[in-house]
Protein backbone atom coordinates (compact mmCIF):
# COMPACT_ATOMS: atom_id res chain seq x y z
CA UNK A 1 0.00 0.00 0.00
CA UNK A 2 2.80 2.40 0.84
CA UNK A 3 4.58 1.70 -2.45
CA UNK A 4 1.37 2.18 -4.39
CA UNK A 5 0.67 5.48 -2.62
CA UNK A 6 4.24 6.63 -3.26
CA UNK A 7 3.91 5.87 -6.98
CA UNK A 8 0.62 7.77 -7.20
CA UNK A 9 2.11 10.73 -5.35
CA UNK A 10 5.20 10.68 -7.57
CA UNK A 11 3.06 10.56 -10.74
CA UNK A 12 0.87 13.40 -9.53
CA UNK A 13 3.85 15.55 -8.54
CA UNK A 14 5.60 14.93 -11.87
CA UNK A 15 2.47 15.87 -13.79
CA UNK A 16 2.11 19.04 -11.77
CA UNK A 17 5.74 20.02 -12.38
CA UNK A 18 5.43 19.40 -16.13
CA UNK A 19 2.22 21.41 -16.36
CA UNK A 20 3.68 24.30 -14.37
CA UNK A 21 6.75 24.33 -16.60
CA UNK A 22 4.59 24.54 -19.75
CA UNK A 23 2.53 27.42 -18.36
CA UNK A 24 5.64 29.35 -17.40
CA UNK A 25 7.12 28.77 -20.87
CA UNK A 26 3.96 30.17 -22.51
CA UNK A 27 3.96 33.22 -20.26
CA UNK A 28 7.58 33.94 -21.08
CA UNK A 29 7.16 33.81 -24.86
CA UNK A 30 7.56 37.17 -26.51
CA UNK A 31 5.10 38.89 -28.84
CA UNK A 32 6.78 40.58 -31.75
CA UNK A 33 5.03 43.42 -33.58
CA UNK A 34 6.01 44.38 -37.10
CA UNK A 35 7.46 47.86 -37.43
CA UNK A 36 4.63 49.19 -39.62
CA UNK A 37 1.88 47.29 -37.80
CA UNK A 38 -1.25 49.06 -36.59
CA UNK A 39 -0.39 47.72 -33.13
CA UNK A 40 2.99 49.48 -33.16
CA UNK A 41 2.52 52.62 -31.07
CA UNK A 42 6.01 53.31 -29.76
CA UNK A 43 5.95 56.91 -30.96
CA UNK A 44 2.71 57.55 -29.06
CA UNK A 45 4.13 55.97 -25.91
CA UNK A 46 7.25 58.14 -26.11
CA UNK A 47 5.08 61.23 -26.62
CA UNK A 48 3.01 60.35 -23.56
CA UNK A 49 6.06 60.02 -21.31
CA UNK A 50 6.88 63.72 -21.39
CA UNK A 51 5.19 66.05 -18.94
CA UNK A 52 3.39 68.16 -21.55
CA UNK A 53 0.85 65.49 -22.49
CA UNK A 54 -1.97 64.67 -20.08
CA UNK A 55 -2.55 61.02 -19.27
CA UNK A 56 -5.20 59.42 -17.03
CA UNK A 57 -2.67 59.63 -14.18
CA UNK A 58 -3.19 63.42 -14.30
CA UNK A 59 -6.89 63.04 -13.46
CA UNK A 60 -7.83 65.19 -10.47
CA UNK A 61 -9.45 63.31 -7.64
CA UNK A 62 -11.96 65.99 -6.69
CA UNK A 63 -15.55 64.77 -6.48
CA UNK A 64 -16.56 67.17 -9.24
CA UNK A 65 -13.87 66.02 -11.70
CA UNK A 66 -14.46 62.34 -10.98
CA UNK A 67 -18.22 62.87 -11.47
CA UNK A 68 -17.62 64.59 -14.83
CA UNK A 69 -15.30 61.83 -16.07
CA UNK A 70 -17.68 59.12 -14.86
CA UNK A 71 -20.67 60.75 -16.55
CA UNK A 72 -18.86 61.07 -19.90
CA UNK A 73 -17.58 57.46 -19.71
CA UNK A 74 -21.06 56.11 -18.92
CA UNK A 75 -22.62 58.01 -21.83
CA UNK A 76 -19.98 56.67 -24.21
CA UNK A 77 -20.37 53.09 -22.96
CA UNK A 78 -24.17 53.19 -23.24
CA UNK A 79 -24.00 54.15 -26.91
CA UNK A 80 -23.58 50.83 -28.72
CA UNK A 81 -22.81 52.57 -32.02
CA UNK A 82 -19.30 53.45 -30.80
CA UNK A 83 -16.35 51.32 -31.85
CA UNK A 84 -14.14 49.62 -29.27
CA UNK A 85 -11.55 52.34 -29.88
CA UNK A 86 -14.10 55.06 -29.11
CA UNK A 87 -15.25 53.26 -25.97
CA UNK A 88 -11.66 53.22 -24.73
CA UNK A 89 -10.71 56.87 -25.23
CA UNK A 90 -8.89 58.56 -22.38
CA UNK A 91 -10.94 61.12 -20.47
CA UNK A 92 -8.93 63.36 -18.18
CA UNK A 93 -10.72 66.02 -16.13
CA UNK A 94 -8.86 68.73 -14.23
CA UNK A 95 -10.79 71.58 -12.62
CA UNK A 96 -13.67 71.11 -15.05
CA UNK A 97 -11.40 71.04 -18.12
CA UNK A 98 -11.79 67.79 -20.03
CA UNK A 99 -9.09 66.38 -22.29
CA UNK A 100 -10.10 63.62 -24.70
CA UNK A 101 -7.29 61.46 -26.07
CA UNK A 102 -6.90 58.27 -28.05
CA UNK A 103 -7.93 56.73 -31.34
CA UNK A 104 -11.45 56.71 -32.77
CA UNK A 105 -12.60 55.08 -35.99
CA UNK A 106 -14.31 58.06 -37.64
CA UNK A 107 -14.87 61.78 -37.64
CA UNK A 108 -18.46 61.12 -36.56
CA UNK A 109 -17.26 59.34 -33.40
CA UNK A 110 -14.84 62.18 -32.73
CA UNK A 111 -17.58 64.81 -32.97
CA UNK A 112 -20.09 62.74 -30.99
CA UNK A 113 -17.70 62.17 -28.08
CA UNK A 114 -16.77 65.85 -28.01
CA UNK A 115 -20.49 66.79 -27.88
CA UNK A 116 -21.06 64.38 -25.00
CA UNK A 117 -18.21 66.01 -23.09
CA UNK A 118 -19.34 69.57 -23.83
CA UNK A 119 -22.92 68.84 -22.75
CA UNK A 120 -21.85 67.39 -19.41
CA UNK A 121 -22.71 69.60 -16.45
CA UNK A 122 -19.64 71.15 -14.83
CA UNK A 123 -17.43 71.05 -17.92
CA UNK A 124 -15.68 74.38 -18.46
CA UNK A 125 -13.67 73.49 -21.58
CA UNK A 126 -13.01 70.47 -23.81
CA UNK A 127 -9.61 69.82 -25.38
CA UNK A 128 -10.29 67.29 -28.14
CA UNK A 129 -7.09 65.41 -28.97
CA UNK A 130 -8.85 62.37 -30.42
CA UNK A 131 -7.14 60.80 -33.42
CA UNK A 132 -9.08 59.30 -36.33
CA UNK A 133 -7.50 55.97 -37.29
CA UNK A 134 -9.64 55.01 -40.30
CA UNK A 135 -9.18 56.85 -43.62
Amino acid sequence: MTTRFSLILLTFTSSLILTTGLVQAEQGSAIYVAENSVLENTEMNVRDKNDTTLTPENQKETKRDVRITTHIRKRIMRDKSFSVNAQNVKIITRSGQVTLRGPVDSKAENVKIEKIAKRTRGVVRVDNQLEITAP
